[in-house]
């Protein structure tokens, strides 16, 4: 669950702190006080899209943070310590965005990319707008919801793996098939070509090293006259030969060195020099001795260099490439010759995957078919609790046009929806009043977020389009909900307001030209005046004062029951508010 929540320079927040406890926690506040910004900044970490002008004004960065308490959450932990980012019984998320857009974000103190922070966060907080229900209204998202209802998401993974080869297997097939008809004129083909490539026997570094002995051979004569003249300066020539001249400085140095020894030094380079001159004299003896001047072997590298030059030519590559291209051109010549057993491999692995589809493709769509009833009569009953006495609520499932098998299973779902006694079911994305639909995707939320594991659930203003009673019970559904769960809840009604276990409010507050925000816990007078203004406005009656503390009793009333008839959930102590204050221009 949510633990604690920093905000620092993002939107209009310069700094704010708050920490949370279990159970419903309300925000409250007039429209454009800023509760919206908190949910973004939440976002925020969680992942969404960074932008640079969520930045403060004259700020060079915003940075958000939040901490969760994972004890009891065995799924992020695993999540976590797969990643070796494990930190005992707490996640800490945070995002910052720079000004000039860049993003940045981590996970328990180590970087990590935005998709982590998006893909950690789905499991920690589920967030439900107050434009849910138009997403409802897609086929996809229905299909999406009833098998998360049922816990299928591990099947769905399966069953679309399983789908995904078939049609590779498919594909490959009819690819083959279609080559069938060229099979022939394309096997005689690279036959001839793999013939001649296999002829010339071109290894991969042969090129290279009749290149260098072409050069060799093509200079021999120059090269073997450069070489004697080298030897007869060194050695051979006549008494002004350099190893004839060195040895005769060295010796009258070394008459010179009796008498002065500081010669020595000399003495021993002239001496180290004679015998490198004497070693070089040497090696271009035997270099002499080695030298080739076969006109047939210049004549046979200059036959073989030609006969890559003209493959390479017909091939339109380099000759470095020729031994490459023998490769490719044999892998295909084999699978060419292989083809028909391989149409064989593939017609029986393609059967064995469609059995394997079907398989669980029809533990699939059972799995479905019992969760559809479930689903049905819970949102059925809720929706009777939120004002719609005698609707209906059914799942429908359509086997897919043509039965066609599809990545997601053999049938499509739709969700069908009566909200008014004796009329005929329709598809929800024809209910044609907004209400209806918005009181109906709140009563499927509650009880697919009842269904799930995610230990933090936000409900941004669901509530949208309801009053009075209905209102009351959305309330109640949400405070029996937060029994279980850790549930944050953004409203205007006060029958909502009045079942949170923590109540928190937004205000405004105007110095100057300046106008600052506020968050503060609200308890006690606090809370009653709050559920005072949000049921009268901006003249606040004792007759109103009065009815919110009736409400707030009732409240406390229906929720003590409700604890006492179902599992007693561990309290805390209320959330604690460090403080908060973001400037706005006026």
């Amino acid at each position: 669950m949510l633990r604690h929540l920093a905000i620092r320079n993002f939107a209009l927040v310069e700094h704010l702190e708050l920490e949370f406890a279990p159970g419903m926690t309300v925000l409250t506040g007039e429209t454009g006080a800023g509760k919206s910004i908190l949910l973004d900044a939440l976002g925020l970490v969680l992942g969404d899209r960074a932008d640079s002008g969520t930045v403060r004004t004259g700020c060079d960065r915003a940075e958000i943070s939040a901490t969760f308490d994972i004890r009891d959450h065995a799924a992020v932990r695993a999540w976590l310590e797969e990643r070796e980012l494990n930190l005992d019984d707490e996640c800490i998320l945070r995002r910052t965005v720079s000004a000039d857009g860049g993003s940045r974000g981590y996970i328990n103190g180590q970087p990590a990319p935005v998709q982590s922070l998006r893909e950690l966060g789905e499991q920690l907080v589920d967030i439900h707008g107050q434009h849910a229900h138009q997403s409802l209204l897609k086929r996809d998202l229905q299909r999406q919801l009833l098998d998360g209802y049922a816990g299928h998401d591990a099947l769905v993974e399966q069953v679309g793996a399983v789908w995904r080869r078939w049609r590779e297997l498919q594909q490959e097939l009819e690819r083959l098939t279609r080559a069938a008809g060229e099979r022939d004129s394309r096997l005689e083909l690279l036959r001839y070509q793999v013939g001649e490539l296999e002829a010339l026997g071109l290894t991969a570094d042969e090129l290279a090293a009749l290149e260098e002995e072409h050069g060799r051979l093509a200079n021999a004569s120059r090269l073997q006259e450069g070489a004697q003249r080298a030897l007869d300066l060194l050695y051979e020539g006549d008494e002004m030969a350099v190893v004839s001249l060195l040895g005769r400085t060295l010796n009258e140095l070394r008459e010179l060195q009796v008498i002065d020894n500081q010669l020595g030094s000399a003495c021993e380079l002239l001496d180290s020099a004679a015998i490198q001159a004497r070693e070089a004299a040497s090696e271009l003896r035997h270099y002499l001795d080695r030298a080739d001047l076969d006109p047939g072997r210049l004549n046979w590298v200059e036959q073989r260099l030609a006969a890559v030059q003209e493959l390479a030519r017909k091939h339109r590559c380099s000759g470095a490439d020729l031994p490459a291209l023998l490769e490719r051109l044999q892998q295909e010549l084999a699978e060419l010759e292989q083809a028909g057993q391989r149409l064989d491999g593939l017609e029986a692995e393609i059967r064995r995957c469609r059995d394997d589809y079907l398989k669980l493709a029809e533990q699939l769509s059972a799995g479905r078919r019992k969760a559809a009833q479930a689903l049905a009569t819970q949102v059925s009953a809720n929706m009777a609790e939120l004002g719609m006495k005698g609707g209906r609520f059914e799942v429908a499932l359509e086997t897919v046009e043509g039965g066609e098998p599809a990545p997601h299973g053999l049938e499509r779902v739709e969700l069908l929806v009566s909200a008014n006694p004796g009329q005929p079911l329709k598809p929800l994305a024809k209910v044609a009043s907004g209400g209806e639909l918005s009181r109906i995707s709140l009563a499927i939320q509650v009880i697919s977020a009842g269904k799930g594991s995610i230990p933090t659930l936000i409900f941004d203003e669901v509530d949208v389009g309801v009053g009075g009673g209905v209102a009351e019970m959305v309330g109640r559904q949400l405070h029996t909900l937060g029994n279980e769960r850790q549930v944050l809840c953004v409203t205007h009604q006060p029958q909502v307001a009045a079942q949170g276990h923590q109540h928190l409010q937004v205000s405004k507050q105007t110095q100057g030209e300046t106008t600052r925000s506020a968050v503060k816990i609200l308890d006690g007078e606090a809370r009653v005046e709050e559920i005072a203004r949000m049921l009268g406005g901006m003249t606040i009656t004792e007759q109103t004062l009065s009815h919110a503390r009736e409400m707030l009793a009732l409240a406390r009333t229906q929720g003590r029951g409700a604890r006492n008839g179902g599992r007693k959930k561990k309290t805390s102590a209320l959330p604690r508010i460090e403080w908060v204050a973001y400037p706005v221009e006026s």
